[in-house]
Order: structure tokens, then C-alpha cells, then sequence
């Protein structure tokens, strides 16, 4: 075991806003109690309380691996939309007592997902478009098919609408 110092730092912080994590376009956490971990020259890492993430789309696998400074990852796979990208997810459930409090968290490699800072309000919320909020694909990507799809038949004409429903076979020379 390695302890943070000058020439290797390691700090954490809890971040100072909303964080969400965004798979394919779908979201994966959303959390205001994420802790920011900076180390050396690395760029930060986002933990994420498990409670705050969508669990049932990761699953561990066998993968471990060692840091001297921060003990020893376990890894989960990530399993959405037909995607599979392994090891993109890891925990440390037992870590050196120097970053102590990331224990139990995961953390989420950059090049898989996408993140976004900042908490949205309840006026943005409330005045985000369906479309915006709900993206509905064949193929997982997340991006919205709406614009791609032109109507496949046309809108009734409300003078053309039949108004007889008591007999629905009429004139159709059927008994």
C-alpha cells in the first residue's frame, strides 16, 4: 500500500452539482451525492452511490485489479439496448483507508458513457418535451428515430369520418 503524498496526491471532494451518466442516450445514474476523486494527473473520477445507479443493467465479473494507492477494483459489465461493454464499471468494496470513502461506490470509464453536470430545475423538467425525455430506437443508439419516420398513412378527415358505427359493414356488400 502507497499513501497519497506530494508527489502523488490524492484528494476528494463531493461534487459541487447534479451528475447524471448517460449510456446510449439512456440515463444509468443520476445522483447529487457523487464524490469526485483527483489523483496525481489523472483526470477526475466521478463515484456514484450504488443506490443512485441502475444496477440492474450492470453485472460483475470476474475482473480485479490492483492500485497501490486506492486497494484492489472489482469490475461489472454494462448490458442495455443489445449493447454490451465489458468491464466498463468498477467499484473498490474495500479500499486502502486513505480514499476509505469511496467504498461500495462505482465509477464509470468516460470513453462508454457520457456525463452531464448540473442539476436540472422543476420548471426545465416540467417543460422538457416528451421527445426530449423519452427516445424510443430500433437499434439502441438513443438518438430519436421521430425525425427519420414520415406518417405511413394520412390523418382522418374529421367531414369524412364515417358517422354510422351501429352498422360497420354497410355498403361493403357484406351480410
Amino acid at each position: 500500500m502507497k499513501i497519497p503524498d506530494e508527489s502523488h496526491p490524492i484528494t476528494l471532494e463531493r461534487a459541487p452539482t447534479n451528475v447524471r451518466v448517460l449510456f446510449e442516450g439512456h440515463e444509468i445514474a443520476d445522483s447529487d451525492d457523487v464524490l469526485v476523486l483527483k489523483e496525481a494527473n489523472y483526470p477526475p473520477v466521478y463515484y456514484f452511490a450504488r443506490e443512485d445507479v441502475q444496477m440492474p443493467f450492470l453485472r460483475r465479473t470476474d475482473k480485479v485489479t490492483h492500485c497501490p494507492y486506492k486497494g484492489d477494483a472489482n469490475y461489472f459489465t454494462i448490458y442495455r439496448d443489445a449493447k454490451v461493454i465489458e468491464n466498463a464499471v468498477w467499484t473498490y468494496e474495500d479500499p486502502f483507508s486513505a480514499v476509505g470513502r469511496i467504498a461500495d461506490r462505482v465509477a464509470f470509464y468516460p470513453e462508454h458513457v457520457a456525463f452531464e453536470l448540473g442539476e436540472r430545475t422543476a420548471a426545465q423538467l416540467e417543460a422538457a418535451s416528451v421527445d426530449e425525455v423519452v427516445r424510443h430506437t430500433d437499434s439502441g443508439s438513443g438518438a430519436s428515430q421521430a425525425e427519420h419516420w414520415a406518417p405511413n398513412v394520412p390523418m382522418p378527415d374529421d367531414e369524412d369520418a364515417e358517422r354510422d358505427v351501429d352498422q360497420p359493414y354497410k355498403g361493403v356488400g357484406s351480410l
